[in-house]
């Protein structure tokens, strides 16, 4: 379905919408719910809108609520599909079209590459693992967590001693989340080490990377402590999302439970300069007590 195919289904389902209020005109169970309620704006939709032109926590559509502000809290607490509404025994028009919109967001996370513009703006070494492409990212897992000869050659020079704590970007499966957050997260967690005297190696970005990198970045850098900034799986609630991944003293073969992970990173969950300086306390207490995972009690 095209852009313009999709302007044609929205405006025809205003229209209806439109037509349905009109003095004397009887409203029938789908027309009267076929467009979302804001609770902020009168109880329309403008023909300007877009389809994501609405949080989903705003979408009050469900005819005649016993309860409307029970319905409306309900709503505000979760960005999921919770109290949406059918004609028949499908959904509305609109709310199908945000389900594919918000899809699109999800697959467009996973598919683009974070741009060399980002990575060169910001003085990162562009390293790689074992993995070729996109789709063998997705297939080989495996391959994702070890870096290819030429990387591990950078890695072994980039510190001329080893650091107390290295941190580094990684893709992982959302580029739009290192875009949008890895910046701002990284400039806090520097500054909060500085702040506490904690030497910090320096950051690079490894393409194609998955969580378990970390352990071989430890062994190549000698970090006492190694954290990852990566992408998180995108889902409907948002594309955007990235986490911190933490180990201390890692080596290739840890198991999951060494880790500590700060996750959620984004806009409408933590914001990046927030989440950098709590990655900064975890890392100094990481250091202080000389573990991570499930033995670290935060």
């Amino acid at each position: 379905m095209n852009e313009n195919q999709l302007k044609s289904i929205i405006e025809e389902v205003i229209r209806e919408h439109q037509l349905s209020k009109e003095p004397g005109r009887e409203e029938s169970p789908s027309s009267a719910s076929v467009q979302p309620v804001k609770t902020d704006t009168p109880e329309t939709i403008k023909e300007e809108d877009s389809v994501t032109g609405y949080r989903i926590e705003d979408y009050l559509v469900v005819p005649d609520p016993e309860n409307k502000e029970a319905y409306a809290n309900y709503k505000k607490s979760t960005p999921a599909r919770v109290g949406i509404w059918r004609s028949g025994p499908r959904y509305t028009t609109p709310t199908y079209l945000r389900f594919r919109a918000d899809h699109a967001v999800a697959q467009d996370a996973v598919f683009t590459d974070v741009s060399d513009e980002l990575i060169e703006a910001n003085g990162w070494q562009k390293l790689q693992t074992l993995v070729a492409d996109k789709d063998e990212y997705l297939t080989r897992p495996d391959l994702g967590r070890k870096l290819d000869e030429e990387s591990v050659e950078v890695l072994r020079k980039l510190n001329a001693t080893p650091p107390t704590v290295q941190v580094y970007v990684a893709d992982g499966l959302s580029s739009t989340a290192i875009e949008t957050n890895a910046v701002d997260a990284l400039k806090t967690i520097e500054m909060g080490l500085k702040n506490q005297g904690i030497q910090m190696g320096t950051p690079f970005f490894l393409k194609y990377g998955r969580v378990p990198s970390m352990d071989q970045v430890s062994e190549l850098t000698g970090a006492q402590v190694t954290a990852v900034l990566i992408g998180e799986r995108p889902g409907l609630a948002t594309g955007e999302s990235m986490s911190c991944y933490m180990i201390y003293q890692g080596k290739v073969g840890n198991p999951e439970s060494s880790r500590t992970v700060i996750s959620n990173i984004h806009q409408s969950g933590t914001p990046a300069v927030e989440a950098g300086a709590h990655i900064a306390e975890i890392i100094q207490k990481i250091l202080h007590e000389k573990k991570s995972g499930v033995d670290l009690k935060l």
